[in-house]
Formats: structure tokens, C-alpha cells, sequence
């Protein structure tokens, strides 16, 4: 369970790609010559990102690869950062996401998988592993869900998240309404 207070002081969510946002496989192959990368994003965890930046939170991905398709998800899914270290020194790169938008470490959330995402999970306010993560991640992580990466973890973070804030409700009946349902209340 997150804890209500926890969540309500949290003011920016990061989310790890590969491991978490994907199911941890990469596609590779050649097509007209040219080297391509694919990877498995599923559709509930994108809907889980934007209620979360529809709470008003902004969205920082941090990627440890290069390549494009994380990227492309990042860009479709309007998040408000994105890097990608093909060093996975993703630390820095957090840090100055917060240095830039003026949040201090224990307001930030962040959610991983594997060993290269323990330095921020040490620092932020909400560390959150997904259900697949490395047994150190999980150690460091004030939350874990049920759900593996790529497989409806960050929906699942999203919601338990958006609970404890207690504007799940609130969210998801704005969303209903854009999507022209008047009945949502």
C-alpha cells in the first residue's frame, strides 16, 4: 500500500523503460538495410501515465538504451522529460530533471526494475519496484506491484498512486467526460 501522506507529497513521477515500462524484451532485426529496434509497450500502462499527468504531475522517462521506440512511446505518451544515456548513468540525468524543475529528491517517485535504477530508487521520496524487479530493487522499494514491467505494473502503480493522493475518482471522471461519456460522476 502507499501511504496517503507519502503520495500527496510526491510533485514528479520518473519511470524506467526497459524492465517497467516494457516486458524487458528487445526485437532487433535489419529492415531495408537499416538496424531496427522494436519493443513491447502495453496500452494499460500508457493510460496509467497520462492519469497520472492528468493529476497534474509532470513525467520524467529515463532510458539506459538508445534506440528509438522508447522515444516514440515517450513523445506519443506526451511525458514532460525524456532521456536516454546509452551509459545507464541515469542519476545525473534525474538530477537535473530536478535541478531544472526546482523538486527536491524526497518529492519524487520512481519506478524500476534492475540494478542500473537503484541510485535514484536510494534518493527519491516513493521508490516503487514492478513485480519482475531484481531482489535489490525490491529491497530498496517502499512499494512493489503484482504486476510485472510491461504488463500492467504502471497502470497498477498508477491507480494504487492516484488512490492514495484520493483523486482516483476525480481522474478517472475527467477522463470519462473527454471521452464524452455524461454520465461519468
Amino acid at each position: 500500500m502507499i501511504e496517503p501522506a507519502v503520495a500527496r507529497r510526491i510533485k514528479l513521477v520518473g519511470f524506467d523503460v526497459d524492465g517497467t515500462l516494457t516486458d524487458g524484451g528487445i526485437y532487433m532485426g535489419i529492415s531495408g538495410g537499416q538496424r531496427v529496434e522494436l519493443k513491447r509497450f502495453d496500452i494499460q500502462d500508457g493510460l496509467g501515465i497520462h492519469l497520472v499527468r492528468a493529476a497534474g504531475l509532470p513525467v520524467a522517462v529515463i532510458t539506459g538504451r538508445g534506440g528509438d521506440a522508447a522515444r516514440l512511446r515517450a513523445e506519443e505518451l506526451q511525458v514532460d522529460e525524456f532521456v536516454s544515456d546509452t551509459t545507464a548513468r541515469k542519476l545525473p540525468a534525474f538530477e537535473a530533471i530536478l535541478q531544472k524543475r526546482g523538486v527536491r529528491w524526497e518529492e519524487c517517485c520512481f519506478i524500476a526494475d534492475d540494478l542500473p535504477d537503484l541510485p535514484i530508487l536510494r534518493r527519491v521520496g516513493l521508490p516503487i519496484a514492478v513485480a519482475n524487479a531484481a531482489p535489490m530493487v525490491k529491497e530498496a522499494a517502499r512499494f512493489t506491484t503484482a504486476a510485472t514491467g510491461g504488463r500492467g505494473a504502471v497502470r497498477e502503480f498508477a491507480e494504487a498512486f492516484l488512490k492514495a493522493r484520493g483523486v482516483w475518482n476525480e481522474v478517472v471522471r475527467a477522463y470519462l467526460r473527454e471521452r464524452g461519456d455524461v454520465t461519468a460522476r
